[in-house]
């Protein structure tokens, strides 16, 4: 659970950019070797669940943090032309840019906004892309986020999201929900001295659950969807795309 001094709409906005904005010069490191290299697994999985045609591509990185799924899009899939990366906050923004090396920097532009109330083109993206950004929205959000979808493909494109989530079933779920609220936030206490922020991570992660229920969104846009679960489900992800007749 989040600390007793957390707001009662954690999922506001203005309050998960507050989050990431503390917590993003510690960001990578943290859940690389909090996650034990998974995220980094994970980022590589979400990208190869797209299936990119030949010839020049762009599209979206949605809630792109600090940008560690682009080497992985741009080493798979050579011909995307350009990366429209999305993120509402301000200290991931700086993260992402300092980390672009000069041979990618001319591919990738940065929005800094509220992926939700963005003006982003309809049929503009030959793909969507998104690595652990939707635990940070409620129910209602991922609607809205799955309509955005729905909108900004072109038709034929496609989408890949992926996300940290409960493996419900698993026998050692136990051991990773233990990880999760116990683990993160003493490593932070420890060794971070952050603002507690980083075990929001996991309380957004827990109340997340799994993919199913936007992938049920992402459908009722009428885009084709598939729903995925990696590592027993301590990750699941949703990937389809828009009809080539819309």
């Amino acid at each position: 659970m989040p600390p007793s001094d957390v707001p009662q709409d954690i999922y506001d906005p203005a309050y998960v950019k507050g989050v990431f904005d503390r917590c993003s010069g510690k960001y990578i490191a943290f859940s690389y070797v909090c996650s034990m290299g998974f995220t980094e697994r994970w980022r590589r999985q979400c990208v190869a669940m797209l299936d990119l045609p030949d010839g020049p591509v762009s599209g979206y990185d949605l809630m792109a943090g600090t940008g560690e799924a682009w080497p992985h899009l741009l080493e798979r899939f050579p011909q995307v032309d350009s990366i429209v990366a999305v993120d509402i906050s301000s200290g991931m923004h700086k993260r992402a840019v300092e980390r672009l090396h000069a041979m990618r920097a001319e591919k990738i532009e940065f929005i800094e906004d509220d992926v939700l109330e963005s003006r982003l083109p309809a049929d503009s993206a030959d793909f969507v892309l998104s690595t652990f950004g939707i635990k940070t929205f409620d129910r209602s959000q991922h609607a809205r986020l799955a309509a955005l979808t729905a909108r900004v493909l072109k038709p034929g494109g496609q989408f890949a999201y992926i996300e940290a989530s409960d493996p419900k079933g698993w026998i050692l779920r136990p051991l990773y929900l233990l990880h999760l609220k116990f683990v993160l936030p003493l490593v932070e206490r420890l060794f971070l001295q952050g603002a507690r922020d980083f075990s929001m991570i996991g309380t957004y992660s827990t109340n997340f659950g799994d993919a199913r229920g936007f992938a049920e969104d992402l459908a009722a846009q009428g885009l084709e969807v598939e729903f995925r679960r990696f590592f027993f489900g301590c990750a699941s992800g949703v990937c389809g795309r828009k009809p080539a007749g819309d």
